[in-house]
C-alpha cells in the first residue's frame, strides 16, 4: 500500500501563487530595513543548546525544537547490558529494574542532544555580535529575514515552523533608536496599505510596579503573567501570581494597573503619581516621553501606551512593542520587539545595549489575504507564452523569446506541440497575460498574432513590435 503523503504538524507547503504573495512581504519589508541602513545578515538553523536556553524564560525554554545527535550514543549503555545479562529475554525483576534506570541515567544530556533549531533571530544575532566583535562597526544595524521554529500548539495563527523579519541596532543606548524604528514600523505598513496601531510600554514602568507592590524580587513572574492579560483576562492573570508565590497584597497593590485607561497623555499624571516612589519607573515614564514626542506624525500606524503591555521574554529591559492590526479578524500580535541591555553579556560581552523589533510575516500574510490588499498583479509571474504551432514555428519562437527576455519582460514557450485550447488554458491556470499565436501565416507575413487572455481581444503586430506591445 502506498504511503500517504504528509507534512508535519504546524508547518506547510507554499503554492506559487502564494509564494509570490510572501515575497511581495518580505521586499516590502526589506526595501525599508535597507533605507532605514539595514544590512542583511544571516546565521544557521541550528544553534548550540546552550546558545538557546535560559534566554526566553521557562515557557519559551520548553518551545525550543532540540536536535538529537547523529551516531549511535546509546551503543555503551547496550555494552554494559550485555556484559551483565546478554543479549536474550531477562525477567524484570526489582534488580533488573534498578539496574536499568542507572544504566539510562549514564546517558547524559549532551549525548542525546547538544544542538536545536533557532527559537527566533534575536539571540542568534546576539551570539554572532559577541562572536565577531572584532569585524563589526559599532553600532551595528543588522536586517535577517529567516525562518525559526517552536513546539507549540499549531492553531489559527500559530505556527511551529515560521518565517522572522528582524532588524536591530546594538552598541548604541540612544532612544532616537526607539522612534527610528515606529517610523519604521508606519513605512512598512504604509507601503503594504495596512492600518496598525503600534503599541508601547517600558519594562523600567513594569519594574517600578513590581517594586511598589512589596516584592520586587517577583519582577519576571508578575511580568510573565500581565503579559497573558489579553488571552486569559485579569482574573486568571491574578491566579498565575499567586500560583508563583506573588501575595494577595502585592497584587492589590498592582491592580490599578488594569483600570488605566486613555491616552498616553491622559495615563501619564496617574503613572507619574501611582509609582512616584520608584526611581526606576519615572526613568521609564521619561523614556516614553522622548519617544512618543518625537515619533512625529505617522501614515498609517497609530502610536498607543499599553500599560499591560508586557513582552515575556526575559531579555528585554527597556521600551517594548507590539503591533496590532486594526483590520481583520486575527487579533494576535503581528510584530514585536523592545530594548535589551546586556543580552550579550550572556555570552560575554558586556554594556553593549541593542533594540529590534520582529515582524511576523505569516501573521501578516493572513491579515493582508483576509482585507483583500494583496496587488491584483504581484509580478514575478509570466507576462507573455509563445504558442507552439510544430517545431519550424518553435524554433523561431526561440529567437523572439530571448530579446523579449533580454527587454526584461517574463516570458516562456510552450514546450509541446497540443490543441490551442490546451495552451490557453495553461496560460489561464497561471496567470500568463497574453499568448503569442506564431502559426504558418504569421510566420510568413512576419507577423504575431497576441491575445489579451483577460479581455479575450487579439491584435496582429510586427515582430519588432511586441515588445513596445508589452511594455
Amino acid at each position: 500500500m502506498a504511503q500517504k503523503p504528509s507534512i508535519p504538524k504546524g508547518t506547510r507547503d507554499f503554492s506559487p501563487v502564494e509564494m509570490l504573495r510572501r515575497k511581495y512581504i518580505f521586499n516590502t519589508i526589506e526595501r525599508v530595513f535597507q533605507k532605514y541602513g539595514y544590512l542583511p545578515l544571516e546565521t544557521p538553523a541550528m544553534e548550540n543548546l546552550e546558545t538557546l536556553t535560559g534566554k526566553y524564560g521557562e515557557e519559551g525554554d520548553r518551545l525550543i525544537f532540540k536536535v538529537l545527535n547523529s551516531g549511535d550514543f546509546m551503543q555503551e549503555v547496550r555494552d554494559k547490558w550485555d556484559a551483565k545479562y546478554g543479549s536474550g529475554p531477562v525477567e524484570a525483576t526489582a534488580d533488573v529494574i534498578r539496574d536499568m534506570r542507572a544504566l539510562a541515567l549514564d546517558v547524559k544530556a549532551s549525548q542525546v542532544t547538544e544542538k536545536a533549531l533557532r527559537y527566533d533571530l534575536t539571540v542568534p544575532f546576539a551570539r554572532y555580535v559577541v562572536q565577531h566583535q572584532n569585524e563589526i562597526a559599532f553600532p551595528f544595524k543588522r536586517y535577517q529575514i529567516q525562518p525559526v521554529w517552536r513546539a507549540d500548539r499549531p492553531q489559527k495563527g500559530r505556527y511551529r515552523e515560521f518565517y522572522q523579519c528582524d532588524a536591530d541596532v546594538i552598541g548604541s543606548k540612544s532612544l532616537l533608536s526607539e522612534v527610528e524604528l515606529v517610523q519604521l514600523f508606519d513605512d512598512v505598513f504604509t507601503a503594504l496599505d495596512l492600518q496598525v496601531a503600534v503599541k508601547i510600554n517600558d519594562r523600567k514602568v513594569l519594574a517600578g510596579i513590581a517594586e511598589i507592590s512589596g516584592q520586587p524580587e517577583k519582577v519576571v513572574d508578575i511580568v510573565t503573567a500581565i503579559d497573558k492579560l489579553d488571552k486569559i483576562g485579569q482574573e486568571k492573570v491574578e491566579e498565575e501570581m499567586r500560583a508563583k508565590g506573588v501575595s494577595n497584597e502585592a497584587i492589590t497593590r498592582i491592580a490599578p494597573l488594569f483600570a488605566l485607561r486613555g491616552t498616553w497623555a491622559e495615563q501619564r499624571p496617574q503613572l507619574e503619581q501611582w509609582l512616584a516612589s520608584s526611581a526606576i519607573a519615572q526613568q521609564g515614564l521619561k523614556d516614553l516621553d522622548f519617544t512618543f514626542a518625537n515619533a512625529g506624525t505617522l501614515h498609517n500606524a497609530r502610536l498607543e501606551f499599553d500599560p499591560t503591555l508586557a513582552r515575556g521574554l526575559d531579555y528585554y529591559t527597556g521600551a517594548i512593542f507590539e503591533v496590532k492590526a486594526l483590520e481583520g479578524s486575527l487579533g494576535s500580535s503581528i510584530c514585536g520587539g523592545g530594548r535589551y541591555d546586556d543580552l550579550t553579556g550572556i555570552f560575554g560581552l558586556k554594556n553593549m545595549s541593542g533594540v529590534g523589533i520582529s515582524f511576523g510575516a505569516d501573521r501578516i500574510y493572513d491579515v493582508l489575504l483576509e482585507t483583500g490588499k494583496f496587488p491584483a498583479e504581484l509580478g514575478g509571474s509570466t507576462k507573455l507564452l509563445f504558442a507552439n504551432f510544430g517545431e519550424t514555428e518553435a524554433l523561431h519562437c526561440l529567437k523572439l523569446l530571448r530579446q523579449v527576455r533580454e527587454s526584461g519582460i517574463a516570458a516562456e514557450l510552450y514546450p509541446d506541440t497540443v490543441k490551442m485550447a490546451k495552451q490557453f488554458k495553461y496560460a489561464d491556470d497561471k496567470g500568463i497575460a497574453f499568448v503569442a499565436i506564431l502559426g504558418e501565416n504569421e510566420l510568413k507575413q512576419g507577423i504575431i498574432t497576441v491575445k489579451d487572455m483577460k479581455s479575450g481581444e487579439q491584435r496582429a503586430v510586427k515582430e519588432d513590435e511586441l515588445i513596445t506591445l508589452l511594455s
